[in-house]
């Protein structure tokens, strides 16, 4: 079963946590599949208390969801947030292409 924690994450969220360079690692390891601690851990190099805290992060974030394997927790990254805010970014994106000479007079 899975489960999230928070299912309305907005777009200031998913920047914060895409900040940090290890939980960006994380998030794009987790788009091609569902992993445990131990292979995050292996794929990133870093320590398993780092990764953990990682995973809590992104966890409280509503951007991933557990599904608990014998003893083990797999973890599996959630599309909406990052949806939500790449539409965002294109948005600004189509914006700035539609009035690139646009000054406000003084």
């Amino acid at each position: 079963m899975m489960t999230s924690t928070n299912a309305d994450v907005t777009s200031d969220v998913v920047l914060r946590v895409l900040s940090d360079p290890l939980r960006r690692r994380i998030v794009a390891l987790l788009a091609r599949e569902q992993l445990c601690n131990c292979h995050l851990t292996e794929a990133t190099g870093a320590g398993q208390t780092t990764v953990s805290n990682a995973l809590r992060v992104l966890r409280e974030a509503g951007m991933v969801e557990t599904e608990p394997c014998g003893r083990f927790t797999y973890y599996r990254l959630l599309p909406e947030p990052l949806a939500g805010l790449a539409d965002e970014l294109s948005a600004l994106a189509r914006s700035a292409r539609e009035s690139p000479d646009h000054k406000r007079p003084c």
